[in-house]
């Protein structure tokens, strides 16, 4: 699929993905839902793509959903198609999930608004790294809907706590880059020229572990988030461990351990 809406710059084995809607503040189209929809759908069988780097181009990260755009749906423009039978409001919620689940980490870089369905994008990425214009906030509940939208009610609480959580979304305030950042919402703050060589070194190491057991690592935290005992976590690193041990990347690794060098892997 050739992209209007998005642009993917492809570093070796890592895609830089660029919201690539400046003039509206990448505010998500109907056309931004087809293009991520088939990216990270694609993105799940792809063995070539080790790591995702999500970011905005222009001003903003994401401002959310293009409202404007939605309002002219009853004149004429493009109808949405059906998803989990809820139209337009499941075909969204589907580019989180597939973002969730495709085994490669995503990194956003943050600066500027991320709101609403834009915050979403950052709460469902792995790592988040916030420029020191970022404004973040659950911008469905301004609007006369629920701030319970697009995951945000699920990712927020496990990553600020339930409190925090409840205040920003029922309340639809903005968190700064370094509330963010003292409440774990993000890893780091840096200048907005600074957030791509921030990115660097979290990928050079993920880049030095072993493809299986990186895959695995993002597959096994996400479930054991959700995991109602501790027995339950374990079955699922036991699992995960077993099918690692038995690749010839994990050989690889403990010879280069014993032999003081860096390992050579070949996802094998």
């Amino acid at each position: 699929m050739e992209y209007q809406t998005l642009s993917i710059e492809k570093r070796g084995q890592v895609d830089w993905l660029t919201l690539n809607r400046p003039q509206s503040l990448n505010a998500i189209s109907l056309q931004m839902v087809h293009e991520l929809n088939d990216y990270f759908g694609n993105l799940f069988n792809d063995r070539s793509v080790r790591i995702v780097v999500m970011k905005g181009a222009g001003r903003a990260y994401s401002a959310g959903l293009d409202i404007k755009e939605r309002d002219m749906r009853g004149k004429g423009a493009e109808a949405p198609p059906f998803a989990a039978g809820f139209e337009f409001q499941g075909y969204l919620a589907d580019v989180y999930i597939k973002m969730r689940r495709c085994p490669q980490p995503i990194i956003s870089l943050v600066h500027g608004p991320a709101c609403g369905g834009g915050f979403a994008f950052v709460l469902a990425s792995d790592i988040r790294i916030a420029g020191e214009s970022a404004r973040m906030n659950a911008a469905f509940i301004r609007i006369g809907l629920s701030a319970c939208d697009m995951g945000v009610s699920y990712f927020l609480p496990r990553l600020v706590g339930v409190s925090v959580a409840s205040e920003l979304m029922l309340t639809g305030r903005f968190i700064n880059a370094q509330r963010a950042l003292a409440t774990g919402l993000v890893s780091e703050v840096v200048p907005d020229d600074q957030l791509d060589a921030a990115a660097e070194p979290y990928i050079q190491e993920m880049l030095t572990t072993s493809p299986m057991g990186l895959r695995l690592t993002k597959e096994g935290l996400n479930m054991a988030v959700d995991c109602t005992s501790l027995q339950q976590a374990m079955s699922i690193e036991n699992r995960n461990q077993i099918l690692c041990s038995k690749t010839a990347d994990a050989s690889e690794g403990r010879r280069a351990f014993l032999e003081k060098r860096d390992p050579i892997y070949t996802d094998s």
